[in-house]
């Protein structure tokens, strides 16, 4: 009998911990209004052409930006280097440029945080005119 009232006791102790752990769960998140955009159809002519993805910490920790890496050489980001509070919103600029590149083009960011998703991908496509 004295042996199951351990058992029992250690087994309360034992969820009591583990709840208390979930409850502790704290961390940043990232939330992206949108995570794709169209440029639609731009000339070569013009240049480069950029866009703002917006994001919002909804965690319950400051949200730090790691890194942003473009799928290559003609996509640039710009992201924040400070930390987002909880609340607080955040932007990260996407430049694309077109020189050289004529036709249908699909690119990705990816984007590294301290947020609960740790990874996150903004996408940018559009057909780019050429040159005459």
């Amino acid at each position: 009998m004295a042996m199951t009232k351990r058992f029992f006791i250690a087994m309360i102790v034992l969820c009591m911990t583990a709840i208390s752990g979930w409850a502790d769960d704290k961390q940043a998140e990232a939330t992206f209004e949108v995570k794709s955009h169209d440029f639609g159809t731009i000339k070569e002519a013009d240049g480069p052409v950029s866009c703002t993805f917006e994001f919002t910490n909804t965690g319950n920790k400051p949200l730090l930006i790691i890194d942003a890496t473009a799928s290559c050489g003609c996509t640039r980001p710009e992201f924040p280097t400070k930390p987002i509070k909880p609340g607080k919103k955040g932007k990260i600029k996407v430049t694309y440029s077109p020189i050289g590149r004529p036709g249908a083009f699909k690119k990705t960011v990816k984007v590294k945080t301290n947020g609960k998703e740790r990874t996150s991908t903004l996408r940018i496509s559009g057909t780019v005119i050429p040159k005459k």
